[in-house]
């Protein structure tokens, strides 16, 4: 396992914390004592908490597109693409690894208080959902979708993503099991898009 630099361990705890705490209880202290790292260098490398809360933001929103091109590159048609990224995001959200709950805090919709920072994580949101209208565009020209408008079906795909992540993350009323639940979602989408839901 490689080990992290003292700007990446704070990075990482930063991430842990955040997701963990959220901002307001999650202090500079907190973070170098997790990252074992001296307080001073978190000013250096970081500025102030804003600043970093951004960067953990930033950094989870880069792994979640990597994760998302991925998992919609090797798709045979734009049907098995849209039904990769759906999953892929689904998975995602309850990986404990992927520090998923900084996002859902650090969000352009969320309590961000910097405007530039907002903006900046506005446009690198947007990529998720290009990524998915072009599978949706893919799969109306292939024949693998069925004729639909793949902005507006876009935009409708990616809010039940988000609705069903914050249903099984943040709610405490999931019905089933987190996987019967995601299941379920996915199930949803492949019935919405299917070339058979218009006969």
């Amino acid at each position: 396992m490689k080990t992290l630099t003292k700007k990446e361990a704070l990075l990482q705890a930063a991430k842990e914390l955040f997701g963990e705490y959220g901002f307001a209880e999650t202090t500079f202290k907190k973070i170098s004592d997790r990252a074992g790292v001296a307080l001073g260098l978190l000013t250096h490398h970081y500025g102030n908490k804003e600043k970093l809360f951004f960067a953990a933001g930033m950094d989870v929103l880069e792994n979640f597109i990597r994760v998302l091109q991925q998992a919609t590159q090797g798709s045979s048609n734009g049907h098995e693409g849209v039904l990769s990224f759906c999953r892929a995001y689904l998975e995602f959200s309850i990986d404990p690894h992927t520090h998923w709950l900084v996002l859902v805090r650090c969000s352009p919709y969320s309590d961000m208080k910097a405007s530039e920072d907002r903006e900046i994580m506005l446009r690198k949101f947007e990529e998720v959902h290009h990524l998915l209208e072009k599978q949706l565009e893919r799969g109306v020209a292939d024949g693998s979708i069925v004729e639909l408008s793949p902005v507006s079906t876009a935009q409708v795909i990616t809010g039940l993503m988000v609705g069903a992540n914050r249903t099984r993350v943040l709610t405490p009323y999931t019905c089933g099991t987190a996987q019967d639940f995601y299941t379920e979602t996915l199930s949803f989408v492949d019935r919405a898009i299917s070339p058979s839901a218009k006969d």
